[in-house]
This record gives C-alpha cells, structure tokens and sequence, in this order.
C-alpha cells in the first residue's frame, strides 16, 4: 500500500504539517536532509549566538499554545533564547510522534505522486506536500571563477562555515555580498569566536535589519489601514509612524498582511517588490536586542562596514580576493581592496525560474506547476494546493505571491493545521485529531 502523504522538506512547516496529520491518524512520511531533519536549517544552528528575533512566549509550535516552546524548554518568555534550542524542541515533538522520517534527498517527482530519492528508492503516495523552505541564495555571475575555499556560495552549507573559520585563524578581512539577516548571523559567529578582523558587507542600498526593543509594547490596531492601494497604504504608514514608536506600526500591520496584500493589484504587488521590498524587509524582519548591541559594537569599533554600493568583480589572488566595489552614488570604483573571504549572503532565492531545488526543477520542467504571476514561488490557490496538480500542496515560502507574510513561526504554525484539515478532508480521514 502507498504512503498516505509525503512531505518533501523537514524545516519547521514541513515537520509540523506532518506531526499535525499524523495526530489525525493520516500515514505521513516526511524527507529531509541529514542533519536538518525536524529543524531546517534556521534551526539547525549549532551555533548559540545565532538567537532567535522574536521572544520565546510566541514561538510555540501549535497555535493553540504560542507559549508552549517557552514552557516546555524553561527559557525566559521574554528572551530571545538562542535558535538552536529551538530546533531541539521541533525535534523532540517529531520524535514524540507518529510520523515516518526518511533522511535522504528528494531528486524528483513523477504524477501519481512517486517521489525519487538520491538513493534510487521511491515513495509511493497519494498526497504530496512541498515544503522547501527559503532556497539557497541566487548564484553571483562575479564570484563563478573563485574556489569554494575563499568564496561560500551560500552561509548555511559546509564551504559557509569553512570560511568562517578561516577568517577567525587568519585574522583576515571578509567581504559580505548583502546586508540582511544571514549577514547579521555570520558577523554574530565571527565575533563569538573571537574574531579581530573586519567584516564588511555590500548591498545595493546598504540598509541593515533594524533592532527589537527590550521590552515588547502592545500593538495598536490597524483597522484603519487602507487597502486596495499601495500609495495609500504607504501613506498611512508614514504618518501613523510619525505619531506612534514605528515598530508598533509595522506590528499592527502583521495580522492584516495577507488582506492588505491580496487587495493590491498585481501592478502594484510588482512596484513593492521593485520599490518598497527591502525596506519592509529591514523594518519587519528585525534582530534580537543583543545582536543589535553586538553589531553597533563591532561597527564603532571599527570591526564592521556596512556600504551602499555593488560588487563590481572579484578576482582571486595569493590566495585571496581582490575585490572592487563602486558605492552608491560614486562616479568611480573604489581602490581595490582584499578580502581574506567572501560569503554570499543576499538572500533567499526570489526567482522561482532559476531553481536548483531538484523536486521543483521537476515539477516546472514537468509542467506540473508553474511560476506564480510575481515568478517568486510557485501557482497556488487560496488554499496553498498547487493549481494544475491533484493533491499537491505546497508551504511557506512558494506561496508568497498569495499571502506575502507566509514564512515566519506564527504563520505558518496556522498553515501547517490548515493544509492537515484539507488533506484530510480530500482523503476521507477526520479532521479533528
């Protein structure tokens, strides 16, 4: 008999979608990466001083408890603890449930659904969730001549690491390519480990993530939000800031995100990707309160640079990296400058055509799914199922074109019960664990 659902993906949707059908009695067999399993790779930090950016008391797996994580761990509600012992409570919950976990690599998929592994084996199923999570950052056409030991084409992996490490022993300078969130988290590691070099990280408008204040304030309401126009919504938010602490306002827009987006037309969706993305990204997506410390710190100290600017080449050399940047608004390149390391830190993939992630390679080249109208996840309807597919799913991040806000903790540990509920209504089970 077939696997009744199979999960692709083992972060924190993929881990909680199945823990969720299988306390409805469903047969669930989730795939994922060794050691990321039940985790992903945010989670999977072995490193303390990666913390988490919102506190502990609203990080519960189930939406019922937000306080659950802090409760079952003991970590001060309040703190923002360190990611790593959140992934080892995602861990222990997948450990506590009826969920097979196959650790291994999904290559592809075939209609029906069979689902090829990177052993040669195949899992049968009659559902299918995909759920990837944020894929590795697009590859830079400047870094492509660099070896792996100088240039980490993605921080999460080994070769990320690996040069970490070897700008902690030289001492040497590391040059950045982007200045969010993933930038924070290597210059949080390089200065754990002691490291007395400079970090310096170049982005097209040099804007870093802004920092959560101590003590959490209560969100006001944003009934009054405007929506239907991305002017006007712009408008309220800069006069609404101009009264109130701003953090408070970018907050109260959260749990209207996915009206408010959905209200916009499709030209004025592309003009905030285009226009206002990466600063949403800056004010919403913020740092815990010590990372912000840390990071003032190393840039008053001199240990960090943050610039407005492109990469204009980078070139290898006596075992280095010659690297020219042209800031923004200059005439002229900078002199060049080297680099002990480089890390390639802008991002997550946004461009769902250039995938590598093989199981979605599959499905597009297939004409099994397609590219969504913003080319940044994939067609899905108001309930994530993949338009074009039967009983296919997908989570996260490949629905953003739908609802936007779709990839922190607290949305999508409602996702994970909704996309449980309708499979298990299409498979005939109960809906009520």
């Amino acid at each position: 008999m077939p696997k009744r659902v199979a999960i692709i993906g083992a972060g924190f949707g993929g881990t909680m979608t199945a823990v969720q059908l299988a306390k409805r009695g469903i047969d669930v067999t989730l795939i994922g990466r060794a050691p990321q399993v039940g985790m992903g790779v945010a989670y999977s930090t072995e490193d303390p001083a990666h913390l988490l950016n919102i506190p502990a008391v609203k990080m519960g797996a189930w939406p019922d408890a937000p306080g659950d994580f802090a409760d079952a761990t003991g970590a001060d509600p309040e703190a923002y603890v360190p990611r790593m012992l959140f992934g080892r409570y995602l861990r222990d919950i997948l450990e506590a449930s009826a969920v097979t976990v196959i650790e291994g690599e999904a290559i592809g998929i075939e209609p029906g659904w069979t689902v090829r592994l990177g052993d040669g084996s195949r899992i049968a199923a009659e559902a299918v969730v995909l759920a990837p999570g944020n894929q590795s950052p697009d590859a830079l056409p400047f870094a492509r001549d660099l070896p792996e030991h100088l240039f980490a084409a993605d921080p999460w992996g080994q070769a990320g690491r690996a040069v970490i490490a070897k700008a902690v022993a030289s001492g040497g300078d590391v040059l950045v390519v982007g200045s969010g969130l993933s930038m924070i988290d290597v210059a949080m590691s390089l200065d754990a480990a002691g490291y007395c070099g400079k970090l310096v990280a170049v982005s097209r408008r040099g804007q870093m993530p802004r920092i959560q204040l101590e003590t959490m304030s209560q969100v006001p309401s944003s009934d009054d939000a405007p929506s239907g126009s991305l002017r006007a919504l712009s408008r309220w938010v800069r006069q609404r800031s101009g009264a109130i602490e701003w953090r408070d306002v970018v907050d109260s827009v959260r749990p209207r995100t996915h009206e408010l987006w959905a209200s916009l037309s499709l030209d004025d969706q592309r003009r905030f990707m285009r226009h206002a993305r990466p600063w949403w990204d800056v004010h919403r997506h913020r740092i815990a309160p010590k990372a912000g410390a840390i990071v003032e710190r190393m840039m008053a100290e001199g240990r960090m640079e943050v610039l407005g600017g492109r990469v204009q080449s980078l070139v290898e050399a006596d075992g280095a990296i010659d690297a020219i940047i042209r800031q923004r608004g200059a005439a002229k390149n900078d002199p060049v400058r080297r680099f002990a390391v480089g890390i390639n830190c802008t991002g997550p993939l946004h461009a769902i055509a250039r995938t590598r992630d093989p199981v979605l390679r599959s499905l597009l080249d297939a004409g099994l799914a397609e590219p969504d109208a913003l080319g940044i996840g994939i067609n899905v309807d108001d309930g994530v199922r993949v338009i074009g597919a039967d009983r296919m799913w997908a989570m996260g991040s490949l629905g953003k074109a739908r609802y936007w806000e779709i990839i922190a903790v607290p949305d999508i540990r409602v996702q994970a019960v909704e996309v449980a509920n309708a499979i298990a209504m299409e498979l005939n089970d109960v809906v009520q664990p």
